[in-house]
């Protein structure tokens, strides 16, 4: 490779401060960001002057490449810091002319803010939580996709039981499905203990069945069960909780009733009404002329539930109770459709909050 003579150097170093010149004096000219952009690229990019001036230097002597490095470091330099304070200041020009244009007219009304607030449910929920907290319930999650075994089994419904019926569930696979009531926290929170200790828990959340949505009927809706698990645990306690509740929730003159029923994890088990808000049990067609509304089931956990929990049934006993917040949220604020709930009309949810 031939060398660059010293002539030829000078020149090389000559077009340096030439390009440097130049360049400063276009960026000077620049009106525009994007005038000032196309200077930047014609000086400073891959295919610019000074960089094919860089690509000669490889011909240079070892006395000269350094010198020549240094100048062509410092033009870029320069080239580089007149372009950011030019973009500064056309920037600062084109904000100043637009704070001249958009004027803003401060008498002008302003625009009123919408606040969110709580849904209905969630509120019912809520209450509901604080109330069994009061009594010294505590509050547990679980999963919304179950297992068969938690879903069913730990709850004295084996595969094949007649009762699997009442709850037509959606399945995933073959041992997976969403689950079709928040019992399976109860059964989850009795294995966790291994029957060392007391149980006494609430458990809210999402239910899945296949249903035909209609008025009273939903594929998925709210539920809140409740268990309590210790030693000489009886039906009177179950009583004396379900009373409290229904007092305090919905009103101190509230009467409840106890009737027999089914249910394959409770035995006994029973429904529980309300008398009637409307016509305070003399009867009428929202009670349907019984005086008393039902709202909710409930009973005593069966040995079986206990056993596979590994309780000792001849030692510990419980309660277990379930109720539907959409119903009780109906019955409170006599809302007539449970679609109301999940249709999230603006309207609706107005009558309850100001949103």
């Amino acid at each position: 490779m031939r060398l660059i003579d010293e002539k030829e150097a000078i020149n090389m170093k000559e077009k340096l401060q030439a390009l440097r010149a130049e360049a400063l004096t276009q960026v000077e000219q620049a009106e525009t960001l994007n005038d000032l952009q196309q200077v930047r690229v014609s000086y400073l990019g891959k295919k610019g002057p000074i960089t094919e001036v860089l690509r000669g230097m490889g011909q240079l002597s070892a006395e000269e490449r350094p010198v020549l490095g240094e100048l062509a470091n410092k033009v870029r330099g320069e080239i580089a810091e007149e372009l950011d304070r030019k973009k500064q200041a056309l920037e600062t020009a084109a904000l100043n002319e637009q704070l001249k244009t958009e004027t803003i007219d401060v008498t002008l009304p302003g625009r009123p803010v919408q606040v969110g607030g709580s849904h209905l449910l969630s509120d019912i929920v809520t209450e509901i939580e604080d109330l069994f907290i009061g009594m010294g319930f505590e509050v547990r999650e679980g999963p919304e996709v179950e297992t068969d075994y938690y879903n069913f089994e730990a709850l004295n419904l084996p595969k094949g039981h007649p009762a699997r019926d009442m709850q037509d569930s959606f399945y995933i696979t073959e041992d997976l499905l969403l689950r079709t009531h928040t019992s399976p926290v109860q059964a989850r929170t009795m294995g966790e203990y291994k029957g060392n200790k007391p149980v006494k828990m609430i458990c809210p959340g999402k239910v899945y069945r296949r249903d035909t949505d209609d008025a009273t009927h939903s594929h998925q809706f709210t539920q809140i069960e409740g268990l309590y698990v210790d030693k000489n645990v009886r039906m009177s306690d179950l009583k004396g909780v379900l009373n409290q509740f229904a007092k305090q929730f919905f009103g101190e003159e509230r009467e409840i009733r106890l009737r027999p029923s089914f249910f394959p994890f409770t035995e006994p088990s029973v429904e529980m009404d309300i008398s009637c808000k409307v016509c305070q049990g003399k009867g009428c067609s929202v009670c349907k002329q019984t005086g008393w509304i039902e709202i909710l089931g409930g009973g005593m956990v069966h040995p079986s539930v206990l056993e596979m929990a590994g309780y000792d049934p001849n030692i510990y006993s419980g309660f277990a109770f379930g109720m539907g917040p959409e119903r009780i949220a109906m019955l409170k604020y006599g809302v007539d459709d449970i679609r109301h709930f999940y249709t999230n009309d603006i309207r609706f949810l107005q009558q309850y909050h100001q949103v």
